[in-house]
């Protein structure tokens, strides 16, 4: 069976001429299902850059990237658009739509499953919703909710979509320590019982320790000291 992410030699780089700028250099990276993966590093070291490329949202320009086997290098928008739905991302910026209800905004993920009643939809909406903490504010639009309650509704529309690979990040910046915790061991039962690869970005020293590894990156290079947690 392919890994649910395979980078070979993947360089990226950002704007034209004298104001060309690389931002990956030769990065390789292998995660495979079930995986939980923390990429830890300073701003500005390109590790937004690698989930969306991972997220078939930008082209690949140098490099090989295979997502579940498929190599976006040279892959055409369908080809990107069709992947994406077995992917599921979560984002600083929430991107919720305004207009949509918390349960509205969820059941969006679950429309992305095939052969799925309405009820059965809106029912798993509910589910994913009381499992972030927000059982209670279905029915609010999203300029009702908190940054951290956004960022919770975000998780769970992600989380309806039951994707194969799950990219995150910052997930738990906008959210307290219990709210946080509570979130990152729902990312790591998702990987545990439906085989999910996570790859998550974070600066969250209290979230470490849920990771099967942690990947440290700087000026858009992988460290060659990243660290292997060890069992126990």
């Amino acid at each position: 069976m392919a890994a649910a992410i395979k980078v070979s030699g993947l360089s990226h780089w950002y704007g034209e001429g004298s104001m060309r700028r690389q931002v990956l250099q030769s990065i390789d990276l292998t995660i495979e299902a079930g995986e939980v993966v923390l990429l830890t590093g300073p701003s500005g070291c390109g590790k937004t850059t690698l989930l969306t490329l991972v997220g078939a949202l930008r082209q690949v320009q140098a490099g090989e990237v295979k997502v579940f086997g498929e190599e976006l290098n040279g892959s055409s928008r369908s080809q990107r658009q069709q992947l994406r739905r077995r992917i599921g991302m979560i984002f600083q910026g929430h991107n919720l739509l305004r207009c949509l209800s918390s349960e509205q905004n969820v059941q969006m993920g679950s429309d992305l499953l095939p052969d799925l009643s309405y009820r059965a939809r809106r029912d798993q909406a509910r589910e994913w919703l009381r499992a972030v903490g927000l059982g209670d504010h279905l029915g609010k639009l999203p300029h009702d909710l908190s940054g951290g309650q956004k960022q919770r509704v975000a998780i769970a529309r992600a989380l309806a979509a039951h994707p194969q690979l799950l990219l995150a990040d910052e997930p738990t910046a906008a959210l307290d320590k219990q709210t946080g915790r509570e979130v990152v061991e729902l990312l790591q039962r998702l990987a545990r019982e439906q085989s999910c690869a996570v790859l998550m970005v974070t600066h969250d020293p209290r979230i470490l320790d849920v990771a099967d590894r942690l990947v440290q990156m700087e000026d858009g290079r992988l460290s060659v000291s990243s660290l292997a947690l060890q069992a126990g």
